[in-house]
């Protein structure tokens, strides 16, 4: 079968190769893929992996072969899934406890988008508690992530505050429920409550000053490369913060990711989330959407479709 694997030539980091079927474990079902999301942190991937490595955790596609333990979705249902860096191709082999059906009214884009920029915001929302009544600011809010969470903080009875790093990457957040929308390191944010950071780096400190005392921080990506630096009155000033870093691979294992998943696709079904696939592209010819990806140029989630 046929995958897209890593690649030292093209610009793309990427290219199509023949690889083995994947190897049935207990408890796995088999999917054959019809649509796939891109995430920045694949194509960081493809700068330090071996050339042929795998790639892929965003999937959607129909069982054509159902989990010899009986668990999960029968064939020729849709699901939607979370896969282990292998989801890049024509079938891979996923857990059933990282699997949800879907109804047919959700195309594959939509579907593809959801599980890693989903549970990503979900997850990192749960870890901050309580949101009805009080101020989260989002940084890198114009990605697939932060339009996520922007979404559901909204929706939970926050007031949002989003960050993003150029006017361009604000297109259409206020839409999506935020309440102010500004550029990285805003001299006149508000206090807010939680603080989701992406970026790390400067950005993290610039918007860890706004954190109120007995605040949370959620942190969950580095996109700026950098230490990650607080201010010198961290803690001082703001006693009772909370500093919380999530993975999210870490995170899955102590979470019902199916029903987590399933969670997702019926606010979708019911019109109450959005997942923002901004560019669908065959994944024959991948390179000009990951070059978009990769230079900010795609506000919300990149899907490549088989």
């Amino acid at each position: 079968m046929k995958a897209l694997v890593t690649a030292t030539d093209g610009d793309s980091g990427v290219r199509l190769d023949s690889v083995a079927e994947p190897e049935l474990l207990p408890g796995q079902a088999v999917v054959a893929v019809s649509a796939v999301a891109v995430n920045r942190g694949e194509l960081s991937l493809t700068a330090h992996l071996p050339p042929g490595s795998r790639l892929g955790w965003d999937v959607a596609g129909t069982v054509v072969h159902a989990a010899a333990d009986g668990r999960g979705p029968a064939v020729g249902t849709r699901v939607l899934g979370l896969a282990d860096r292998d989801g890049w191709a024509e079938r891979v082999a996923l857990d059933t406890g990282r699997l949800a059906k879907l109804p047919v009214s959700l195309d594959w884009p939509a579907a593809a988008a959801l599980p890693v920029a989903g549970l990503t915001a979900l997850y990192a929302l749960q870890r901050a508690g309580r949101l009805l009544g009080r101020t989260v600011l989002v940084t890198g809010a114009g990605g697939g992530v932060g339009r996520v969470a922007v979404q559901l903080a909204s929706a939970a009875g926050a007031r949002v505050i989003a960050w993003v790093g150029s006017a361009d990457r604000a297109q259409g957040l206020d839409g999506l429920g935020a309440d102010v929308v500004d550029l990285y390191g805003a001299k006149h944010t508000e206090p807010v409550d939680i603080l989701l950071d992406s970026c790390g780096g400067e950005v993290l400190s610039q918007a860890f000053r706004a954190v109120v005392p007995g605040g949370t921080v959620v942190s969950f990506g580095n996109t700026a490369g950098a230490e990650l630096r607080l201010p010198a009155d961290w803690g001082r000033a703001r006693p009772g913060v909370s500093l919380h870093y999530l993975h999210l691979f870490d995170e899955i294992t102590r979470h019902d990711v199916a029903g987590d998943l399933a969670f997702l696709v019926q606010l979708v079904v019911e019109n109450r989330l959005d997942p923002q696939v901004a560019r669908v592209a065959d994944w024959t010819d991948p390179a000009p959407a990951l070059r978009g990806l990769k230079d900010r140029q795609v506000n919300g989630k990149v899907v490549l479709v088989l």
